[in-house]
């Protein structure tokens, strides 16, 4: 027999169970009356994520994704690093590849993505094109990055565990609804919004460690724009691209989504591979779950190892010359995200074990001046690579945390077990950490002067009348000393 579809069981039962409905409904419904945690931390993702595009927008790949869009059409939009502004979809795909190009943007448990390297540069582009306030966005962001998360919650964890980039897939969602609750849309058309985007849902673990992985971003936040301006416009689409036999779920997990659905006994981040329709908005998942906010410009999968290991470095006082060997235990989907070996390139090394591991032992840390082609062929890294070894566990995440074991040259043993990293909401970074990330992205990048007029605007973010402001001054930051004002 053939199983029923949520849409099936609704219409056996005469009840709306259909969760593009039920996603929209909350999204043009909820009141903004968000807990001042939840606006918050809104407010920290936008300064840690406006911090990593100011060096993502000197990378390589913003300059050609820029000169690629820049002649299909100017507009209102800041682009950050560049002097053309462009309209709104175009400005998003830029803004979004830059700030996920150094990976060292948040990372979000529900949906398993990054979140705000999506809806950052779509909110900013309409809220610059509209003229909204800051608190107009962080409305938008909370409402956004709830959708996000419960869409990702029904498909993993296994479209991400199978190779899908969860940023990109599920990120247009969240955009798409972010984006709807900033143009104030109905019911109708937020649902609308979110079908159009399943048809720009799209991004697979195969392009990490090339160029194509940060555009992932750029194209999510792009296409939430063009999928809520779509449903604005009154262009229809199915009723079952979510929840259905060719929906969302069943395509995007695969053919056994209903046996891995209904047997799944470990549950972690809520990632149950149902659609929560119930309690769409309780719990809220941004003071729920927090974010894993980045220290260091690495692909996150590795980062408790990294901890674990500067932690030994640290409490025991040795250094890499007096390092035998490096056992890392980690679970196999973590090692799935990092699967350079012998990494070539800065883009590879961000998702190498073995050269985040040897980065710590060598140089005591990691942060973007270790991410040059020059560095990242270095000796003194480079030669660590045959004493750190894998060993791949099947679990989880949360049922086995990472263990670092260190053997020294001297027999010395000594074990770290990391269950969460630094910076995720089991030690969450303070306010202070967070602007002294900030001062770090800009040193080198801009001027102090910049730095300061942009962390001026950024501070007082939510109750801005003109969130623009804050783009304009991150475009001002790239332009003659002048113009800074």
């Amino acid at each position: 027999m053939q199983a029923q579809t949520g849409a099936d069981r609704a219409e056996a039962n005469n009840v709306n169970t259909n969760p593009l409905d039920i996603y929209g409904a909350w999204i043009a419904d909820v009141p903004d009356s968000w807990p001042d945690d939840a606006r918050d931390w809104a407010h920290r993702e936008f300064v840690d994520t406006l911090a990593v595009m100011v060096p993502g927008a000197a990378e390589p790949v913003a300059h050609k994704l820029f000169a690629t869009l820049a002649p299909w059409g100017s507009g209102p939009c800041t682009v950050i690093g560049q002097p053309q502004m462009l309209a709104a979809p175009w400005a998003a795909m830029v803004n979004g590849t830059i700030a996920h190009v150094l990976d060292f943007d948040d990372n979000f448990d529900p949906p398993k993505a990054h979140p705000t390297t999506v809806l950052l540069p779509a909110i900013m582009a309409i809220a610059e094109q509209e003229r909204l306030s800051g608190a107009a966005c962080i409305d938008a962001y909370i409402v956004g990055l709830q959708i996000l998360g419960r869409i990702g919650q029904g498909l993993n964890p296994a479209h991400r565990n199978r190779g899908w980039h969860a940023t990109a897939t599920v990120g247009v969602m969240g955009a798409a609804a972010a984006v709807a609750r900033l143009m104030k849309l109905d019911a109708a058309a937020c649902a609308r919004a979110l079908s159009i985007a399943t048809s720009m849902s799209s991004g697979f673990m195969s392009q990490f460690g090339t160029e194509m992985k940060p555009v992932h971003a750029g194209l999510a936040a792009k296409g939430g724009i063009m999928a809520a301006s779509m449903a604005r416009a009154g262009i229809t689409a199915g009723r079952d691209t979510l929840d259905g036999r060719t929906g969302m779920n069943r395509l995007m997990v695969g053919p056994d989504y209903e046996e891995l659905r209904d047997t799944i006994t470990h549950i972690e981040h809520g990632q149950n591979l149902r659609f929560e329709i119930d309690n769409v908005g309780d719990p809220l998942l941004i003071t729920a779950h927090k974010f894993r906010v980045k220290r260091f410009p690495t692909c996150g999968a590795i980062h408790r190892a990294m901890d674990g290991v500067q932690h030994l470095m640290q409490t025991h006082g040795f250094g890499a010359d007096a390092v035998a060997s490096v056992d890392l235990h980690m679970p196999r989907v973590h090692f799935n995200n990092v699967f350079y070996t012998d990494p070539q390139t800065p883009l590879e090394a961000k998702f190498s074990a073995e050269y985040a591991v040897g980065c710590i032992l060598a140089r005591g840390d990691c942060t973007l001046a270790d991410f040059t082609p020059e560095r990242v062929m270095g000796a003194d890294v480079r030669r660590l690579f045959p004493i750190i070894h894998r060993h791949p566990v099947d679990k989880l995440e949360g049922e086995f945390p990472t263990e670092v074991h260190i053997t020294l040259t001297d027999g010395r043993r000594f074990t770290s077990v990391h269950e969460w990293p630094l910076g995720s909401k089991a030690a969450p970074f303070t306010w202070t950490q967070y602007w002294a990330k900030f001062d770090a992205c800009c040193a080198g990048v801009i001027t102090p002067q910049a730095r300061d007029f942009l962390r001026a605007a950024l501070e007082q973010f939510p109750t801005l009348a003109d969130a623009g402001e804050v783009m304009r001054r991150a475009g001002q930051a790239f332009a003659p000393p002048a113009a800074n004002g």
